[in-house]
C-alpha cells in the first residue's frame, strides 16, 4: 500500500474541500454573522491539508486497492472536518451529532439531529446545503476536475466514488470527464434556483433547496421541509429536478452529443421511470381518500415516490400517515433507488435490473438446461463477473444491513423505526417510519446507534466494498 501517495492525495483533496468553506463564510458575512466557525475550521483543516500534501513522494503506484482504500478514507476525513463549523456553531449538542449530520449531508442522505432548523444561522444552513451539492456528484470527482494533475491516473479513484455496477468516461481523459459532470451538475443546480425563484420561493430558500435537490439530498431551511410552502407549484419544480438528478449523467451528455437513439434504448432509464410511473398510479389510487382532489393525491404521490427514489428526502406530507401498503411501497423503492451514475442513492435500478435479469437466466436454465443464454443491457453482453459482483453487493448489503439495525435495536425503538433508521441511512434516502419518519428527526438515538448510522451512510455513499477495504489485512500490507 502506497500510502505516502494516498495521504498526498487525501492533502490535495482537503485543501480542495476547505475552500468550499469560504462559501458558508461568504455568507454569514452578507448577513451579518459571526465568521468564527469558518476561520477556526480552516485554521485546522487548511494546515492539515498542506502537511498531507507536501509529503515526499517514494513512488507512483497507485492501483484498485489503493484506489478503495483513499476514497473511503478521505469520506471518513471530509465527514469529520464538515463537523467542525457546526461544532463552532454552537448550535449542536454534542461533537457527535456534528459528525453525524456532517456524514448525513457530504452523503446525501438528509437526516437530521436538529428539532428545528430555521433557527440556525444562515451561513450553518447554507453550509448543510453544500455538503449535500459536494457530496452529490463526488468530493474526488470535483478534485479531479479542478485539479487533474494527481501525480496518478485518477481512474482508480473514479470508479470507487462512483456508484453504479458499471462505471464508464465520457471521455478518455478522466479529468475531461469529471468536468463535464460538474458543469451538468451546475447548470442543472442553478436552472432549478431560477425556476424556485419564479413560482414564488425567496432567493436564500431557492440556492439552499436547489443544493439539496441537486445533490438528492434532502436538508431543507424549513423545518417541515416543502410541506412548509404549501405551493403546488414549488412541488411541482422540485419533482421535474428529482427526476433529472435521478438519471445518469452519461444520458445528458449522449443528449448535448446528439445521441437521442442511445438514450431511449436504455434499459435502465425506461426500469427506472415505469417504476416511477406504477409506484405513483398504485400510491396516487391508495392515498386518494386522505386527499381532497385527485390532482392532489397524484401530486403527492409522485413527489414522495421521486422523493424516496431519488433518494432526495424532501416532504410534501407526512406519508407516516398514509396506509400500510403505501408506507412499505415507499420503504421498497428506497432499497432500489435511482439511477447508476446519479447523484440519487439506493441499490441502483442497473443493479435491480441486472438481478431481474440473472433471475430469469436462472429459471430459463432450470427448464433447458443446454440452453446457453446471457444477460443483455442496452443491447450489449453483460460478463459474467459484474453479474457475480452485483449479487455480491447486493447479498453484502442485506447482511450489513441488518446487522447494523441489531445494533441500533438496543436503544429501544421499535422495530420499524430501528429496520428503516438503517435502511433510511444505508440508502442515503433521509426519513423512515415511526420514529424517524418525515416529520421527525433523529435526535433521540444514543450516540452509539449515531455513530452506527453514520458509518451506514457512508457504506451506502460508497457502496459497500471501499469501506470493507479499510478492515481487510491484505489493504495494509506494502505489496
Amino acid at each position: 500500500m502506497n500510502f505516502k501517495l494516498i495521504l498526498r492525495i487525501t492533502g490535495t483533496t482537503l485543501l480542495v474541500g476547505a475552500a468550499t468553506v469560504l462559501l458558508p463564510l461568504f455568507v454569514a458575512l452578507l448577513y451579518r454573522e459571526t465568521p468564527t466557525p469558518y476561520l477556526f475550521t480552516l485554521a485546522i483543516i487548511v494546515p492539515l491539508g498542506l502537511i498531507f500534501r507536501y509529503l515526499p513522494r517514494s513512488n507512483t503506484s497507485f492501483f484498485a486497492r489503493e484506489g478503495f482504500f483513499t476514497v473511503a478514507l478521505i469520506w471518513i476525513l471530509f465527514g469529520l472536518f464538515g463537523a467542525l463549523p457546526f461544532w463552532f456553531s454552537g448550535y449542536y449538542n454534542s461533537f457527535v451529532d456534528c459528525v453525524f449530520e456532517s456524514f448525513s449531508g457530504f452523503t446525501t442522505t438528509g437526516t437530521t439531529v436538529l428539532t428545528a432548523v430555521e433557527h440556525l444561522p444562515r451561513g450553518i444552513l447554507f453550509w448543510r446545503s453544500c455538503t449535500h451539492w459536494l457530496g452529490g456528484m463526488g468530493v474526488l470527482i470535483l478534485t479531479t476536475a479542478l485539479l487533474p494533475s494527481l501525480g496518478i491516473s485518477s481512474t482508480y479513484l473514479i470508479r470507487a466514488e462512483s456508484p453504479g455496477p458499471i462505471t464508464s468516461k465520457l471521455v478518455p481523459k478522466a479529468s475531461q470527464s469529471s468536468k463535464i459532470l460538474y458543469t451538468i451538475y451546475l447548470v442543472l443546480t442553478l436552472l432549478e434556483v431560477f425556476a424556485l425563484r419564479i413560482v414564488g420561493m425567496p432567493w436564500f430558500d431557492a440556492v439552499n433547496h436547489a443544493l439539496s435537490t441537486a445533490g438528492t439530498g434532502g436538508f431543507s431551511v424549513r423545518n417541515c421541509s416543502i410541506a412548509s410552502y404549501a405551493n403546488p407549484a414549488i412541488e411541482w419544480v422540485i419533482i421535474l429536478f428529482m427526476l433529472l438528478f435521478s438519471i445518469n449523467f452519461s444520458m445528458y451528455f449522449l443528449l448535448l452529443c446528439g445521441k437521442v437513439k442511445r438514450v431511449l434504448q436504455s434499459d435502465e432509464l425506461r426500469f427506472f421511470l415505469t417504476v416511477v410511473l406504477l409506484a405513483t398510479a398504485a400510491i396516487s389510487v391508495n392515498i386518494r381518500t386522505l386527499t381532497d382532489s385527485a390532482g392532489q393525491a397524484v401530486r403527492q404521490a409522485i413527489f414522495q415516490v421521486l422523493s424516496v427514489m431519488s433518494t432526495c428526502g424532501f416532504a410534501s406530507a407526512d406519508f407516516d400517515l398514509w396506509p400500510e401498503f403505501s408506507r412499505m411501497l415507499l420503504i421498497v423503492l428506497m432499497l432500489v433507488g435511482a439511477c447508476a451514475g446519479s447523484t440519487g442513492g439506493g441499490m441502483k435500478c442497473a443493479r435491480i435490473l441486472l438481478l431481474l435479469k440473472s433471475v430469469r437466466r436462472e429459471i430459463h436454465s432450470i427448464i433447458h438446461p443446454r440452453a446457453v443464454s446471457v444477460v443483455k443491457l442496452d443491447g450489449e453482453t453483460v460478463d459474467e463477473r459484474t453479474i457475480s459482483s452485483t449479487q455480491n453487493y447486493f447479498v453484502t448489503t442485506i447482511f450489513f444491513l441488518f446487522f447494523a439495525a441489531l445494533i441500533v435495536c438496543f436503544d429501544g425503538f421499535s422495530f420499524t423505526t430501528n429496520l428503516t433508521a438503517v435502511i433510511a441511512c444505508v440508502t442515503n434516502a433521509g426519513p423512515g417510519l415511526d420514529a424517524v419518519g418525515p416529520m421527525c428527526n433523529f435526535s433521540a438515538f444514543s450516540p452509539v446507534s449515531k455513530i452506527v448510522l453514520s458509518f451506514c451512510m457512508i457504506v451506502g455513499r460508497l457502496e459497500v466494498f471501499p469501506m470493507l477495504v479499510l478492515f481487510s489485512n491484505n489493504a495494509w500490507k506494502k505489496s
